[in-house]
């Protein structure tokens, strides 16, 4: 059992914004780094403008481009969560609200299991059984990967951080 208490959903989702930001940045770069190459594609000839008004629309008429955007999206927010959280337990979000992602053992997550906390926790609507389990305040993606959410102290926050360097 840790010294930490776990952390209910407000905090949860208070992480979650912050993090949201970050994540809709990382997917804006990812969107024109694609259409970068979607244009260059075009200029080797490999698809054509042809009956449509721009690379945005030709992206949404063509499932093979429309589902690689949509997959490498998709790639760079697991990638975001699952490296913070096996890096030090901790996304810029949850550093900001003294929020750590351990095994119950104290471990931190693996990758598999980053992944799969990642794409468990469905857009944040995982941390809505928090409101539920208000026992042991677990969201789905704890249930399922048993983890657990702790809130840090101040001190032990700035431990996490400072072992980073």
């Amino acid at each position: 059992m840790s010294a930490f208490p776990r952390a209910g959903f407000n905090r949860r989702v208070a992480s979650l914004i912050y993090d949201a930001l970050v994540v809709i940045a990382f997917a804006m770069l990812t969107t024109v780094v694609f259409l970068g190459l979607v244009q260059g594609m075009i200029s080797l000839g490999w698809y054509s403008l042809e009956g449509h008004e721009d690379v945005s629309a030709l992206i949404q008429s063509t499932p093979a481009l429309y589902y690689s955007r949509s997959s490498l999206l998709v790639i760079v927010s697991v990638s975001f969560f699952s490296y913070f959280w096996t890096k030090s337990g901790q996304t810029i979000g949850m550093r900001a609200w003294r929020l750590k992602v351990q095994n119950p053992n104290g471990q931190l997550l693996t990758w598999p299991q980053a992944i799969l906390r990642s794409l468990a926790a469905l857009l944040g609507l995982g941390n809505l059984l928090v409101l539920f389990d208000i026992k042991h305040k677990r969201a789905l993606q704890d249930l399922l990967c048993r983890t657990e959410v702790l809130v840090l102290s101040k001190e032990e926050n700035k431990k996490v951080y400072d072992s980073l360097d």
